[in-house]
């Protein structure tokens, strides 16, 4: 049995050239060949190979070449919005933490003066209380006594398929919570905003700051 990828701590980078196969032992390049003859073969149907092929393009059209050098062009709202065209989407969902509301409807905003019919589910949708998976008072939010109501992403996910959108965008699900949406959902689905109560929803900053004296425990051994 070969060794497992560890594509996270390659030392030499050549699977994005005319040189793939002189990576490392482990790369799955030279490794996972069938696994990756499987996987084309998945590109034949015409939908999947369409979808990636929009996907391509679109992520083409996310740079500009300037006298000055290759630049960036959108952000990633705004490729949402283009790419969904690209595939003749009319009804888009949204699944939302209620925590991030106001950026929901400002999402919505752009989405519908895009001409798309939206379909939009906070997270808390049902008041379900948190006793029903178990929740003890102790490990509540707000503490012993308060009524607080469960994320409840598979009611979410189940929503949106009932509503037929065609295309859904996650905006600041939980971790967890926004893996059981992806269990549940139909249609396809990207995420615009990862949950990071730290951060401000920028969970990149964690890996940036990890070796700095403030957030160097974040690399502690355990």
């Amino acid at each position: 049995m070969t060794e497992n990828p560890q594509c996270a701590k390659c030392t030499r980078v050549v699977c994005d050239s005319k040189a793939s196969l002189k990576g490392p032992e482990n790369c799955p390049t030279k490794t996972k060949q069938e696994i990756i003859q499987q996987a084309l073969a998945e590109y034949d149907d015409p939908e999947v190979r369409e979808f990636a092929r929009q996907a391509s393009i679109q992520e083409a059209e996310c740079y500009m070449h300037l006298p000055e050098g290759l630049t960036t062009r959108y952000p990633r709202v705004e490729e949402i919005a283009q790419f969904a065209k690209k595939l003749g989407y009319k009804k888009l969902g949204i699944a939302s933490c209620l925590g991030l509301k106001d950026e929901a409807e400002i999402l919505a905003e752009i989405l519908e003066n895009r001409g798309f019919e939206v379909v939009s589910v906070c997270c808390k949708a049902g008041a379900i209380p948190k006793e029903r998976i178990g929740i003890t008072e102790e490990q509540k939010i707000k503490g012993p006594g308060a009524f607080e109501a469960m994320c409840n992403p598979i009611t979410q996910a189940k929503i949106l398929n009932e509503a037929g959108t065609e295309f859904n965008i996650l905006v600041g699900l939980c971790v967890g919570h926004d893996s059981l949406f992806f269990k549940y959902v139909k249609a396809p689905t990207t995420v615009l905003v990862v949950k990071d109560r730290v951060f401000g929803h920028n969970p990149v900053m964690g890996l940036y700051l990890a070796h700095s004296p403030f957030y160097r425990k974040l690399l502690r051994k355990e």
